[in-house]
């Protein structure tokens, strides 16, 4: 498994919250959410994206912005339109402090306010990730605040985003599911057009899958965490000798082998605790630690909590699945705020560094 399916495979890739939003202008949102990854591109009409502390953006239609959270921004048809809804932790929206989710749902997954006659509104697409996932905070804590993919750029992602907004509005068995995928795909084609520029500032770990000998060597570790690895076991797997893994896994990664699978091991164990049905000994053993004990020394050691005061914070962060209509996806929502503290100490547990405001807009082809 490399870090681009570690990232979308487990809890953070299950029940994304996907809206349609039709908007008449002038409109303006100020996005809340703490959200830690959302994904915005325009149907109809552009609309300026302004981080707190960076650069406006301006995407037009079929333009992909992939946006890392947690740090707030706001949506507008101009950049001097003032916001007048709020869009807070749980997907809670507000204008001036009222709950506004039952008066401005148009629908399935659809949501906004709109002027009769206005015939041309604009009509924007949102997925965001309600979720963090262990495994995939390693990159997004790498990535820009604002990644942004211009329409065209590749026509596959532009076959998606139609997809996605027909499949958007159904309401039909299994639609969450679909949504969800299409979400996926999307966001991996965005990061793997930020991967290819050549002037992308992505971390040595994550540019190294692509190298021919410790690419394949993360792949191992990643896939198998729990196999008893040494550097001489790694070495001999992929063909090379111990000290020319050790030395070009270091320069490359940033970090010797058994360090990465330590922090590895421990990823996949927080994402793992998140499972009720699994005891900490199954976890323990499922990354590599012969007994429970062994597992609980190290989590404490790495991340200042026990297994199980790790396991109640992230049962107390995470939020019910939202639903099939923007109404009643919004009440969810409104439900799932008082959790929103609780999220951000789960956050806290293994906190990696997060740059400041950067924006990056990838070439169109």
């Amino acid at each position: 498994m490399d870090t681009l399916t570690g990232l979308l495979d487990g809890p953070k890739a299950r029940g994304a919250f996907v809206l349609r939003s039709v908007l008449s202008t002038p409109w303006a949102l100020r996005i809340e959410d703490r959200a830690p990854l959302s994904l915005i591109t325009m149907l109809d009409g552009d609309a300026w994206i302004l981080p707190d502390g960076g650069q406006p953006v301006l995407v037009r239609p079929g333009d992909l912005a992939l946006l890392r959270g947690p740090d707030a921004y706001t949506l507008a048809d101009d950049l001097r339109t003032e916001p007048e809804i709020v869009i807070g932790p749980g997907q809670i929206c507000s204008k001036d402090g009222v709950s506004v989710a039952t008066s401005m749902a148009l629908g399935v997954r659809t949501w906004g306010e709109t002027r009769p006659g206005d015939e041309r509104p604009s009509v924007m697409l949102t997925g965001t990730y309600l979720a963090e996932h262990e495994i995939g905070r390693r990159l997004l804590a790498h990535l820009p605040t604002l990644l942004v993919r211009p329409a065209g750029a590749d026509t596959t992602e532009d076959t998606l985003v139609r997809l996605l907004a027909t499949e958007v509005t159904r309401a039909e068995p299994g639609q969450e599911l679909v949504l969800d995928r299409l979400l996926d795909l999307l966001v991996v084609g965005v990061l793997r057009g930020w991967l290819a520029a050549p002037d992308a500032d992505a971390p040595g770990w994550l540019r190294a899958q692509t190298d021919d000998v410790v690419g394949p060597a993360l792949r191992l570790l990643h896939d198998d965490p729990a196999r008893p690895w040494t550097v001489a076991a790694l070495a001999a797997e992929v063909g090379v000798s111990r000290a020319g893994l050790a030395r070009r896994f270091s320069t490359l990664v940033g970090e010797p082998p058994m360090a990465y699978l330590a922090n590895w091991r421990l990823a996949v164990a927080a994402d793992l605790l998140r499972d009720p049905g699994l005891t900490v000994a199954a976890v323990a053993r499922r990354v590599g630690y012969g007994d429970a004990f062994a597992l609980s020394t190290a989590f404490k050691r790495v991340r200042g909590l026990t297994p199980q005061e790790h396991r109640r914070l992230a049962a107390s962060a995470d939020g019910p699945a939202v639903d099939g209509t923007v109404a009643e996806g919004l009440a969810a929502g409104e439900a799932a705020a008082a959790r929103a503290a609780a999220g951000e100490a789960v956050a806290g547990g293994a906190a990696a560094s997060v740059p400041g405001p950067t924006t990056v807009v990838l070439a169109a082809g």
